[in-house]
């Protein structure tokens, strides 16, 4: 029973510490504008997704979602200052991803989305090129 009682103790002493240490953390508030790249409008229910990064440059397996409102806007209070890798996800649209240095206690960002480029496929050369073959001559 004692063992039990000091594990308790000991596991309360380690929780508050360490939401204590994250309670030292500076903290920012980042709001975030999506458009589209062609004509500057704002892209609705488009999925923004938040991963801190660490110093090594590795995504950390916590983060969250959002989503955009009608113009185009989501916000997300208590980011901790280092960097975050933001992915934007929206339908009919190229995904973005970069990483931001959140550093300051409001950070705004906006992010442009391209439409989705022509795809290319090597079939579909070797069929052109095939077809623009000049005949050959006979003698």
């Amino acid at each position: 029973m004692f063992r039990f009682k000091l594990m308790f103790v000991m596991l309360a002493a380690s929780l508050l510490l360490g939401a204590a240490s994250v309670a030292d953390e500076p903290l920012s508030v980042v709001n975030f504008l999506v458009l589209k790249d062609f004509n500057g409008k704002p892209v609705k229910n488009a999925s923004v997704v938040l991963h801190p990064v660490d110093k090594k440059g590795k995504q950390k397996h916590t983060g969250a979602q959002l989503k955009t409102d009608s113009e185009g806007k989501a916000s997300y209070p208590g980011i901790p200052y280092g960097k975050v890798r933001v992915q934007v996800i929206a339908s009919g649209y190229q995904t973005f991803g970069q990483d931001f240095e959140i550093n300051q206690g409001t950070h705004n960002i906006e992010i442009k989305l391209k439409r989705p480029q022509e795809q290319f496929s090597i079939y579909e050369k070797k069929e052109k090129a095939d077809e623009k073959k000049p005949e050959e001559k006979k003698n």
